[in-house]
């Protein structure tokens, strides 16, 4: 089978409500569960990709991590599938993802962009805690639910080390991701502020990159795709300044401009990124975990 399965058609246990999006690879499907008696998401290699080694690999490699990590910001999968097709099966969140949320309600507060960024350091402290990294920090991998933010996507996580240029997503990778080579937690440090500024202006940090790829479904393709840009902005200037935005707070570009340093050792860590959002979230001191 080539084209997407239809609604009532069953993957495993699993019976297709609705296909939701294709990318170039994956087909991600609501689904609903016999077992759970609850709704999912499907996400599966499509049946004419079904003899390319790397995307499948990299979907089953996602799949088992989500398996293993339990983090509050961090989407959960069920299972993995190899039958009928390579699949993983993910809890069904309710909420828009964050680029949803800037296109229809504009740019967030001091204090909502500060929880935000709470959030996704808090999950990305323990990935790395875990030895990965996510290396696709983006709002379109970002889901906001009930207050709070959770990752969606984790199709390029792996340890540090050595990648090929461009793995990521061009407006939101950092330069080292850009340039190829060794990458550490820094990447994703630049991956929250990339995130963070868009969250604060509304705009990505580069102002004549090409606009962000809505679909989380097809971040992944990017490690496979067989072109690259003709250049990376992140390697051609500094991001732009969330400062040259009357409207956002000075305390919050500061932080989100140390983020976005060119050179990775003057990033903060993750820790020290957190300390510093939760003043501008105006935590009591007393419910504060990552300062002092």
């Amino acid at each position: 089978m080539s084209g997407p399965f239809s609604p009532g058609a069953r993957i495993a246990g699993y019976e297709v409500i609705a296909q939701l999006r294709r990318g170039n690879d994956l087909d991600v499907y609501d689904a609903w569960s016999r077992d759970r008696g609850a709704r999912c998401i499907v996400k599966a290699l499509r049946g004419d990709r079904l003899d390319k080694a790397s995307p499948r690999e990299a979907l089953l490699r996602e799949g088992e991590m989500l398996k293993r990590f339990t983090h509050p910001h961090i989407v959960r999968a069920y299972e993995t599938l190899t039958e009928p097709i390579p699949a993983v099966v993910l809890e069904t969140l309710s909420g828009k993802t964050l680029a949803a949320l800037i296109d229809d309600e504009g740019p967030a507060n001091a204090a909502g962009a500060a929880h935000l960024g709470i959030h996704l350091g808090s999950a990305i402290f323990y990935m790395h805690q875990q030895g990965v990294l996510h290396l696709d920090l983006k709002p379109s991998n970002v889901i906001a639910e009930a207050g709070r933010a959770k990752l969606i996507d984790l199709s390029l996580a792996r340890a540090p080390g050595e990648v090929r240029s461009g793995t990521g997503t061009l407006d939101y990778l950092a330069p080292e991701q850009a340039r190829g080579g060794y990458v550490d937690a820094a990447a994703d440090v630049w991956g929250i502020g990339a995130t963070l500024f868009e969250a604060a202006t509304g705009e990505a940090p580069f102002d004549d990159a090409p606009a962000p790829d809505p679909d989380p479904a097809s971040s992944s393709e990017r490690t496979y795709s067989e072109s690259e840009p003709d250049f990376y902005p992140q390697l051609e200037r500094p991001a732009r300044r969330a400062d040259s935005f009357p409207a956002v707070d000075g305390e919050l570009a500061g932080v989100i401009a140390t983020c976005l340093a060119q050179d990775p050792a003057e990033r903060p860590s993750i820790h020290g990124l957190l300390s510093r959002l939760e003043g501008i979230a105006r935590i009591p001191l007393s419910e504060r975990r990552w300062s002092g």
